[in-house]
């Protein structure tokens, strides 16, 4: 059962973190102090309870607090051995734990546990930050706050910082908390609501401040030829870009990306200072452990065409790689960790928006966010003053912390499609929805591709959220609608590496029932459609410059003969060669193209359910319930095959096991000699 004291800590993080106006995802902490029975001595203790390391304060729970002993954490000031070796108390901090002490304590701990309060809220407010950076800061905060609120210059987070903090509320005593140079902001009081009332009043009266004493245009006048786009054309340029720019982030490692259009995106890179601020970088350690040192920018007008800021993003990326080296190399130390990775996870594009890359989605999204809330303090700080954030040095000693390196060691090894991006078409139901559901529980983020938007949505949601899974219309017959189902996966995930062929249909007919229209709806679909599906993604991988997969989901009818099938089976044979043909077109580029031959699926298969089960129940003489066991024992193993086998070999073809392997077409059919492939 949870402590009355940490269960009110969790509704005061939860109401604070839902904001984003107070703090951004995954940023700041939180505590709470309070009396706990001692179970060894039966006497009362006081602990604190701390958001834990890598937590969220909007989704924080009990699992995500750390618990610690006050009387402990606080003693460890008799044995601080100074600012050149404070990295050594966070190892400290587990000798303070309560019990089985919950979460891993954060560095942050320190400032919670020595302030003298009950309560402790450090949160990164764009309007705090603001103030923080602002060239002046320290007199902005006398000027807005009083004595309520007391200016801390920027020290790195730990446990000097937190003898700082203390020290700062002891001398104040009118005090609700303070500014930290560079940073955010920490508030406190004796009670929760106390607190949070003195958090929300220091956000809210820098945001009012901000509002009434800013220059009408802090980032300068609008550059002709960098006014937004119009939606559709900023959309549709975005689309053309989107495998290009994620090709120069990939260099050193594949990621995954996101767009951003929002009209603070947008109205920041029209503004003149929008170049000079980009390249000052983001200050608040939050803010570029996800965004890098500083983006990319694109130095070209929002008038400038698709080829021609294809043409200048080498020369800028390999300028970007070399300050991003020099910066390292100016500012490691012997003992630094490795430099990991040269490539902007921010690229800023006028006219167009913002493109934001990470190891999965919700990386993507939140570095993003992170810069748009950099955006808003750089406005804040030039509105009352100028923009200052810390030095490059400072920000190097927090990007390439060994405990920040420590962190990263621990988090767990990547799925095996981790970063891959996977396009799914008739995913909705049946071996389609199978596939999906495998592709996205290895890691990939999956688009689902159906004629029915509506259950293609409900089929991605069961997959996660949107940053797992999206569900779209795509008629793969109709070209138009392919390349927008194309243009929708680059914009949603940042591009493209893995396309299934799976969208079909079937009209079980003898030779003289089947019809001219018959024959057309059948080709269209599947001969037809998988062709533009695969025409219009070979493009994306190929600009994508990092190879990939297409998959064709065939049939072992593609090489089997059997009785009143004459358009779905001269289909598939069709698929069958697109794949050995494709194959060897695509492969200097490295893209494999294989193909998966089932046999008939009958659970879940909307192609049987739609009446094909019954004729081809009619033609073998047996009920169609009767089917799935007929398919299976005329196999060799006697098996039914269901949509998950399938799901199984498109995933193997994907793997690294595989990556020498194209133009195969894998059988999954239990054993249909007839099927073998010669």
């Amino acid at each position: 059962m949870t402590n009355a004291t940490a269960a009110e800590l969790i509704a005061r993080s939860n109401r604070l973190g839902a904001d984003p106006k107070n703090t951004n995802f995954a940023g700041g902490n939180t505590s709470a102090k309070g009396l706990e029975t001692d179970p060894v001595t039966g006497e009362n203790v006081e602990l604190m309870w701390v958001k834990g390391s890598g937590g969220d304060l909007g989704t924080l729970t009990e699992e995500g607090l750390a618990v610690l002993r006050v009387d402990r954490l606080r003693a460890l000031q008799n044995v601080y051995p100074g600012i050149d070796r404070e990295d050594e108390m966070v190892a400290a901090f587990d000798h303070t734990l309560f019990g089985k002490g919950g979460a891993a304590p954060s560095i942050d701990t320190a400032m919670h546990g020595l302030v003298d309060a009950a309560h402790v809220d450090h949160l990164h407010p764009d309007a705090g930050i603001a103030i923080a950076t602002a060239k002046d800061g320290e007199h902005l905060t006398a000027k807005i706050f009083g004595d309520r609120v007391v200016w801390v210059p920027w020290r790195r987070p730990g446990f000097q910082l937190g003898l700082d903090i203390a020290e700062i509320k002891s001398k104040n005593p009118d005090a609700v908390g303070c500014i930290l140079g560079g940073h955010g902001i920490t508030a406190w009081g004796n009670t929760s609501d106390e607190a949070e009332k003195n958090s929300l009043w220091i956000i809210e009266t820098a945001d009012q401040y901000i509002a009434e004493h800013s220059r009408a245009e802090p980032f300068g006048s609008t550059l002709p030829g960098y006014e937004p786009l119009p939606e559709a054309e900023r959309r549709a340029k975005a689309a053309a870009l989107a495998p290009a720019l994620r090709a120069l982030a990939s260099t050193d490692r594949p990621v995954v990306g996101h767009v951003t259009d929002s009209d603070v995106v947008l109205d920041f890179l029209s503004a003149a200072e929008h170049p000079r601020l980009a390249e000052l970088g983001t200050s608040c350690p939050d803010h570029f452990l996800r965004t890098k040192v500083k983006p990319l920018v694109i130095d070209l007008p929002a008038t400038a065409s698709v080829d021609q800021i294809l043409k200048r993003l080498p020369e800028l990326h390999e300028q970007y790689r070399a300050d991003y080296t020099a910066y390292y190399e100016s500012n490691a130390a012997a003992d630094s960790p490795a430099m990991r990775g040269a490539d902007p996870l921010i690229i800023l594009v006028p006219g167009v928006g913002m493109f934001s890359y990470g190891k999965d989605k919700q990386t993507a999204r939140v570095a993003g966010e992170f810069y748009v809330n950099a955006i808003n303090v750089m406005r804040g700080a030039e509105g009352l003053s100028s923009y200052a954030p810390i030095s490059e040095r400072e920000k190097f000693r927090i990007e390439y912390w060994a405990l920040e390196e420590a962190k990263l060691q621990r988090m767990p090894k990547p799925k095996p499609l981790a970063t891959r991006i996977a396009l799914v078409t008739g995913a909705a139901s049946g071996i389609g929805k199978a596939i999906a559901t495998r592709l996205a529980a290895e890691g990939a983020c999956v688009v689902i591709a159906d004629l029915d938007a509506e259950k293609a949505r409900a089929a991605a949601s069961e997959l996660g959220n949107t940053d797992v899974a999206i569900g779209i219309a795509a008629d793969v017959s109709n070209e138009k609608a392919v390349k927008a189902a194309i243009d929708e996966t680059v914009l949603s995930f940042g591009g493209l590496d893995l396309v299934v062929n799976n969208a079909g249909l079937s009209l079980s007919k003898s030779l003289f029932e089947t019809t001219e229209k018959d024959w057309d709806l059948q080709h269209n679909v599947m001969a037809k459609g998988s062709f533009l599906v695969s025409k219009h993604a070979a493009r994306v991988l190929i600009d994508q410059q990092l190879g990939g997969d297409i998959v064709y989901i065939s049939s072992k009818n593609s090489v089997f003969a059997g009785p009143n099938n004459i358009a779905y089976s001269a289909t598939k044979a069709d698929q069958a060669h697109q794949v050995r043909l494709l194959a060897a077109e695509l492969g200097e580029h490295g893209i494999k193209v294989n193909g998966i031959n089932p046999d008939g699926v009958v659970r879940g298969s909307g192609i049987f359910a739609s009446g094909w089960g019954a004729n081809r129940a009619k033609t073998y003489g047996i009920p169609e319930e009767d089917l799935g066991k007929f398919y299976a024992q005329r196999t060799i193993l006697k098996r039914e095959v269901v949509p998950e086998n399938v799901a199984n070999a498109v995933f193997v073809l994907c793997t690294s096991d595989l990556d020498h392997t194209t133009g195969l077409h894998i059988p999954v059919d239990a054993g249909v000699a007839a099927a073998f492939l010669r």
